[in-house]
């Protein structure tokens, strides 16, 4: 069992990465400005550190995964999304959980683009109509079978939103709850919900727009997490493709740690010496494969919200 912590590998390797190419550039201008003045040249170097370190990274650090017998014994605790369809939710969900599908928070934006993400104003009326503010404690589940990676893009959108609270992925889903025989409620619920304010401060490291992606492309690692015959049918040239389905295992949808990770891109020639940016159609499947990279602890990645649907519109 993958241990149950929160994991800010890959904040704390960007940082590590910046603070070494930030001491270089500091003292590099300290050489200049202060030659002889050693005093100084290491206060310089020092604020220059300092500063960067207190810099508001945007989007939550404390994020991680929860089995569902600690959940079970903390449910007053969190707020719980249920990332399948409604339907899903519908028929069966934990107890006190709110349905948060992908399919209800995405819109045809008006260049006739499908599947983008709700403008920022219009989820945090929404999440404040839910009860949840900014600094709420969150945990999110999907299945192996209907949630089409949603779990992934709630994970990720709740960091593109800058949340300040804490955000756990439930372990092994709804399955996992079920296999440790664990109480299930079906229907919609009488739950009271005091409306609140949602402050969102969108974190635009972890999104890209296709106009910066086709300037850019030979910046990035791009990878398409779309199934075999969505990538015959057209990809954006350069891409490697890795099913979103190849970044988990078993039929309780345990995605890979670390090791995995890194075996599987071995395994696709996939040297990490750039940014990976995820896309499939809509930003949902490559949502997944971004969360499973984040909580791996590799060096931040991208989710291409936009996908093929905006490539192809965007680019003719």
């Amino acid at each position: 069992m993958m241990a149950v912590r929160p994991i800010n590998k890959g904040i704390d390797n960007l940082k590590s990465f910046c603070i070494e190419s930030i001491e270089k550039e500091a003292t590099m201008i300290s050489d200049v400005i202060f030659k002889n003045l050693n005093v100084f040249r290491e206060s310089f170097i020092f604020i220059f550190i300092f500063l960067f370190l207190t810099i508001d990274t945007s989007f939550a650090s404390d994020i991680g995964l929860i089995n569902a017998k600690k959940l079970s014994n903390e449910l007053n605790n969190w707020v719980i999304l249920d990332a399948r369809p409604q339907k899903e939710w519908l028929k069966e969900h934990i107890p006190g959980s709110i349905s948060f599908s992908w399919e209800d928070y995405t819109r045809t934006d008006e260049k006739g683009i499908k599947f983008r993400i709700l403008k920022p104003e219009e989820l945090a009326e929404h999440l404040g109509r839910m009860g949840i503010n900014e600094n709420s404690s969150i945990v999110i589940y999907g299945d192996a079978d209907t949630s089409w990676g949603g779990e992934g893009w709630n994970f990720w959108l709740f960091n593109w939103l800058g949340h300040k609270g804490s955000i756990r992925l439930l372990y092994g889903g709804i399955q996992e709850w079920k296999n440790n025989k664990l109480p299930l409620k079906s229907g919609k619920e009488k739950i009271s919900l005091k409306t609140v304010k949602y402050s969102y401060n969108i974190n635009k490291t972890i999104n890209i727009s296709t106009e910066e992606l086709k300037k850019n492309i030979n910046s990035y690692i791009i990878i398409d997490t779309r199934s075999i015959l969505e990538w015959f049918k057209g990809h954006i040239s350069g891409a490697k493709r890795i099913s979103w389905e190849e970044f988990f295992k078993g039929k309780e949808r345990k995605f890979l740690n670390s090791a995995e990770l890194k075996n599987l891109f071995k395994k696709n020639n996939i040297d990490l010496n750039k940014p990976v940016v995820y896309y499939c159609t809509g930003g949902i499947r490559s949502g997944y494969a971004w969360m499973v990279h984040t909580l791996s602890g590799l060096p931040p990645a991208i989710n291409y919200e936009g996908g093929m649907e905006a490539w192809e519109k965007e680019n003719n």
